[in-house]
């Protein structure tokens, strides 16, 4: 079975987009894109265990290269357990460690709950939308 999902895809992921050191191809649970020269990880639909390992590709792939600036989009996201936090806190080690920054958009108050209850909350630069300003670099 064919995860892809093409039909989603922005005008911002050309296919040269896809080229090696490009973003990974979309996928149903993920897709990647460039906005104002940052990578953008959006997740979407139910984020358990079973899809971890499909989105992780989008995740390492934004935060492979050194002084990668990322934010994962956590708007569409329906669901999401433990394995999907740990993930998100993998994304951000990898970016920090390269000298990078990921940032999250996260508006859905159950969203902000549970990061609030696993105190993780104060660990990550909460956006709530892609175009807001992203946060300079410590």
């Amino acid at each position: 079975m064919d995860l892809r999902d093409t039909k989603n895809t922005t005008p911002e992921q050309r296919d040269d987009d896809l080229a090696p050191g490009g973003p990974p191809p979309p996928f149903r649970h993920a897709r990647s894109y460039l906005h104002d020269g940052i990578t953008v990880v959006e997740f979407r639909g139910a984020l358990d265990l079973a899809v971890v390992p499909e989105v992780r590709v989008h995740t390492d792939a934004a935060t492979a290269r050194q002084g990668a600036r990322v934010i994962v989009d956590l708007r569409p996201v329906e669901f999401l357990d433990c394995a999907t936090l740990g993930l998100l806190c993998r994304a951000r080690r990898r970016a920090l460690e390269r000298g990078g920054h990921l940032a999250l958009v996260c508006v859905r108050p159950w969203h902000l709950r549970i990061f609030k209850a696993a105190d993780l909350s104060d660990l990550f630069t909460l956006l709530t939308t892609v175009q807001d300003p992203f946060p300079r670099t410590r």
